[in-house]
């Protein structure tokens, strides 16, 4: 039976697919390209429509989607195993601009498909009859102002959520605090490479970002403003202390040659948590760990319990902050690490009562990374990305409280 849908985007999970033994091997000998049967018309001055036939030893879920710039057809495949030698030998690779394929993400692969020019995805459907699955999609020519790929190409291929459209009008944070972060600082310079050192990049980008977030309504405050050593804990106490609704901790760390680039975002690790509940909870200052809730003469198994509450809030809020913000650094054309949102046990993420994230802008160690930091031009995309995330996040925060009001 072959299912079929005039979508740009899909998502077919099979009932089967438990059933699957191994990874899924594409058959690139019975695999094409081919432009469909016309008129002699239209295969003359075209441009003409195309079939992409995908045969396979099993079905597997599948997407389609289309990006722009230049247009594209990107298939994503769960459990098969694909290399990058293998799509580009498919029958019919001349009628394309140019094919990739190989791993996306732990389980899936991807193709991407250069395009001739405008398309729309007619229709997509898995062919389950037989031992085998044949994945045909048909992709139909289109004027290029009706060419409708995903918004943010940067986005989807790194299977992001498409930015938010912001309006017109000015939007600003009234309301909102946030802590700015810059970390190291003083007799901790940091990550070093040559005679660039995090602490100065960091705080650097934090001024620049603090003018930025003023400028559009939101009370910062700073961990540090000039080259001071400030304490993890009093990191987290400063931004208590402020009533601070967001903590974003900036970095630009290091790691041997060739393992990083790109920005990275970290959020508060769920497999750590007990681990840091027990840690926080056995410091006397526990009064200092939940704003307006003292802890000081409960025993660990309360402070326990109610740091956990605390986090089944702000842990999803930390979320949603990540989410945005690589959106808008993509939508931004800012370099992205393979795994842009991952969770880790950083200490000024330990906090159960504030929303917070760390900001690695980049890598020191590397040489890309290192000269985009230091480039006045990138750091003002950056600063834009970040400034209208947070905004759209605060955003969506006061809508959230809106509906839990009714």
């Amino acid at each position: 039976m072959i299912r079929k849908a005039a979508l740009p985007v899909l998502a077919l999970l099979l009932p089967f697919m438990a059933q699957a033994q191994g990874p899924a091997r594409i058959d690139v000998g019975a695999s094409s390209v081919t432009w469909q049967d016309v008129g002699w018309w239209q295969a003359v001055f075209g441009p003409r429509a195309m079939d992409l036939s995908l045969a396979l030893d099993q079905a597997v879920p599948y997407r389609v989607f289309l990006v722009g710039d230049p247009a594209r057809l990107v298939i994503d495949l769960k459990g098969a195993n694909l290399t990058a030698q293998d799509l580009p030998q498919i029958f019919g690779r001349d009628l394309l601009h140019a094919v990739r394929s190989g791993s996306f993400k732990r389980g899936w692969s991807r193709i991407v498909m250069e395009l001739p020019g405008p398309y729309r995805v007619a229709s997509a459907g898995m062919d389950t009859r037989g031992a085998q699955a044949r994945l045909n999609v048909a992709l139909w020519p289109v004027a290029p102002d009706q060419f409708t790929p995903r918004p943010s190409a940067a986005a989807a291929l790194r299977n992001l959520p498409d930015p938010a459209v912001l309006s017109d009008t000015p939007i600003r944070g009234e309301g909102l605090v946030v802590t700015l972060d810059p970390g190291h600082g003083g007799f901790d310079p940091g990550a070093q490479s040559d005679d660039i050192t995090e602490a100065e990049l960091v705080l650097t980008f934090a001024l620049e970002l603090r003018e930025a977030m003023q400028a559009k309504g939101i009370t910062v405050n700073m961990t540090r403003d000039k080259d001071d050593f400030v304490a993890l804990e009093q990191r987290m106490t400063s931004a208590r202390a402020a009533g601070s609704h967001l903590l974003i901790s900036l970095h630009a760390d290091a790691l041997p040659k060739g393992q990083a680039a790109g920005a990275t975002v970290y959020v508060w690790s769920n497999s750590a948590d007990d681990r840091a509940a027990r840690q926080l909870a056995a410091r006397h200052e526990r009064k200092d760990l939940l704003l307006g809730m003292d802890l000081t003469g409960q025993d660990d198994a309360l402070a326990h319990a109610l740091m956990d509450f605390a986090r089944t809030d702000t842990q999803p809020r930390s979320e949603a902050y990540a989410r945005q913000l690589t959106s808008r650094m993509a939508l931004k054309g800012i370099g992205l690490h393979a795994r842009p949102v991952q969770g880790a046990a950083f200490s000024v993420l330990k906090s159960p009562d504030i929303t917070s994230v760390l900001l690695e802008l980049g890598f020191i160690t590397d040489g890309y990374d290192r000269a985009k930091m230091s480039d006045p031009m990138w750091r003002g995309r950056m600063v834009q990305a970040v400034t209208e995330a947070t905004i759209g996040w605060w955003k969506d925060e006061a809508a959230r409280g809106d509906l839990l009001r009714r």
